[in-house]
């Protein structure tokens, strides 16, 4: 039993656009005049009528095309590569180690714990 996704499968490209736009599937079905299980149905089908899917993908706010061509590792390129309005190339990586941010956030932590220990020492000597 293969547990390989098929890279053609309409309806979970469906089910993953709608998720990624925040909608269930109750949503889409009140924007599509049909029940949520009609919605489950398609989303468990592998095609789907053509007229359907300009009707689902309307709903959703893509093109059909968009829907027949999506995949996971497209949208990963496409938060990580942007275009400026001139259309300049723009990176979007991090230029520093979030590993040093959280070290540096843990120093900072362990410092003031220690000004409290001495604050709270010089206020019993006090007494």
């Amino acid at each position: 039993m293969s547990t390989v996704t098929k890279p053609n499968h309409i309806g979970r490209k469906i089910s993953r656009i709608r998720e990624l736009r925040d909608m269930k599937q109750e949503a889409l079905a009140q924007a599509l005049g049909m029940s949520q299980q009609s919605i489950s149905n398609i989303e468990n089908s592998e095609t789907i009528d053509e007229d359907k899917l300009i009707e689902i993908a309307k709903a959703l706010g893509v093109s059909a095309e968009a829907i027949k061509s999506f995949s996971e590792e497209n949208v990963i390129n496409y938060f990580n590569t942007f275009h400026d309005s001139q259309g300049n190339f723009q990176s979007n990586h991090c230029t520093f180690n979030p590993l040093d941010k959280v070290v540096e956030l843990y120093e900072r932590l362990v410092q003031a714990e220690k000004d409290k220990i001495e604050y709270l020492e010089k206020l019993m000597k006090e007494k």
